[in-house]
């Protein structure tokens, strides 16, 4: 299985902001769509960086509340990892993990079209492995 397949399950809706969004905003955002992080774009929709419910709290326990004040771009990840829609799932579920990222967005050319978490990885390999076990039950008793 591959990105793709995650995609055509979960749908392929991004929630977007800009670097001079307020993190009290970003806040809003995660909260009201149920999310753990946002893409940052700029102007021409190009993806600029990640933030995530972590960097916030970060930022919150280093300045206190006086941070949600501060534009996004103060505290996202500049430097975003991608991944692309045949990707597998093995390599995804990889490289967050030795990276420590649970959210990757996905890419075809330079265009944003989608993004998985670490959530998302697990629940498809996991879906991918009991179906395995079903197929070799019933092969092993069809005999």
């Amino acid at each position: 299985m591959n990105v793709a397949s995650i995609l055509n399950g979960k749908g392929t809706e991004i929630i977007t902001t800009d670097p001079e969004a307020r993190l009290l905003d970003i806040v809003a955002l995660l909260n009201d769509h149920k999310i753990g992080s946002v893409l940052v774009v700029d102007d021409n929709g190009n993806l600029v960086g990640i933030i995530s419910e972590r960097d916030i709290i970060k930022r919150i326990a280093r300045e206190g509340v006086g941070a949600l004040q501060k534009p996004v771009g103060t505290c996202m990840s500049w430097m975003v990892q991608t991944c692309q829609l045949e990707d597998s799932l093995d390599d995804v579920m990889n490289s967050m993990t030795v990276n420590r990222f649970r959210h990757l967005p996905v890419v075809e050319g330079k265009r944003l079209v989608g993004l998985v978490s670490i959530g998302d990885v697990v629940k498809t390999k996991l879906s991918e492995t009991q179906m395995e076990a079903t197929a070799l039950r019933q092969y092993i008793a069809t005999g």
